[in-house]
């Protein structure tokens, strides 16, 4: 509305201050009022907008001319302002070009006044600067634009790191209860002790998965990662190993290399890849033996998790074999999971 408004009160100005005659000035002012009226209606672009333009240049010549001194001439440079706000960049020129040619032609016609040159700097500067403020306007919402995508995609990768780490603690957890349970419902005809042991364990198991999804929840909330828990690591697969032998599962563990000055983020990855492999392994292989080999060097982590017996049927990818693999690409490393020769085979290389 500012521009519209302006050229309006200029249109008028330049008319007041040539002397028109009254008539000619109200009827230079309707059309000025009515131009801008319908260019607003329609919400004008393109070839519409450069007629209208036109139009109200016109009038605002037909106000002024004669007399480089009238400020209503400062139309012409609001004209070539909103142009170079509203058309494309080709478009702003071609009507920047046509003001500055009435100005010339004025200069070679009218009169050799240096007040022409003087209008026609004017309206290229404006031109010049409103095209700059467009293009500025553009790089802020195409940067707003890109900051709303970026922040949705924090949030889809949050959501997807905490789906990734609810999914490992209480798949872990439930399967090493369901062994212990399963090793209880076996032992409570021959041996009560040995049962009772197992209910013990798969006790122990259930509260220490409801703690770690306790503070999981609460660091959620709270966003405190000083008051997190230690993230579990290499130097921890043997205890997770252990968690899984003590519960009946028969697994053999080979370790090469040492688990020494690797980053947070790759030890704890290396752990979730055998804890979410031992987890596959356990509930849906035949009880048979399970090797586990983690091959340590300075350049990478090699991760192969075996289950002997025949291998399970095919079936689409789940929660953790796709869990796994985000984990490992995240790192630039690779993963493999699938049928081979005796049975089913994980196979993860993480980059040192």
């Amino acid at each position: 509305m500012a521009a519209p408004t302006a050229i309006i009160i200029l249109t008028a100005a330049g008319a007041v201050q040539t002397h028109r005659e009254p008539l000619i000035a109200a009827a230079l002012c309707i059309l000025a009022v009515l131009t801008s009226a319908v260019l607003i209606w329609i919400d004008a672009t393109g070839w519409p907008l450069v007629v209208g333009l036109a139009v109200l240049a016109t009038g605002v010549a037909l106000a002024c001319w004669g007399d480089p001194r009238n400020l209503g001439w400062f139309g012409m440079c609001v004209i070539a302002g909103w142009a170079a706000l509203v058309l494309t960049t080709r478009w702003a020129i071609a009507v920047d070009a046509a003001l500055t040619a009435a100005f010339i032609v004025m200069l070679s016609v009218v009169s050799p006044e240096p007040g022409w040159i003087t209008w026609t700097f004017g309206v290229a500067l404006t031109c010049g600067a409103f095209v700059f403020v467009r293009r500025e306007r553009e790089l802020v919402e195409r940067l707003h634009a890109a900051q709303a995508e970026l922040a949705e995609r924090a949030r889809t990768d949050e959501r997807h790191r905490i789906a990734r780490e609810m999914h490992d603690l209480v798949g872990h957890s439930l399967t090493v209860s369901l062994l212990h349970l399963g090793s209880a419902r076996l032992a409570l005809d021959d041996d009560l002790d040995a049962a009772r042991t197992a209910l013990t364990e798969a006790e122990n198991a259930a509260r220490d998965s409801l703690e770690d999804v306790r503070a999981a929840v609460g660091l959620m909330r709270s966003g405190d990662a000083a008051a997190a828990s230690p993230t579990p690591a290499v130097a921890d697969i043997p205890d997770l190993i252990h968690s899984y032998r003590n519960a009946g599962a028969d697994i053999d563990l080979d370790l090469r290399g040492v688990p020494a000055g690797i980053a947070a983020s790759r030890s704890l990855t290396a752990y979730r890849i055998v804890q979410e492999s031992l987890t596959n392994a356990v509930r849906h292989g035949d009880g048979g033996p399970i090797k586990v080999r983690l091959d340590t060097t300075r350049e990478r982590i090699k991760i192969t998790v075996r289950n002997g017996g025949a291998p399970p049927g095919r079936r689409p990818a789940g929660t953790g074999i796709t869990a796994m693999n985000e984990r490992v690409a995240t790192l630039g490393g690779t993963l493999s999971a699938g049928p081979s020769a005796g049975g089913w085979l994980v196979e993860a290389v993480i980059p040192a």
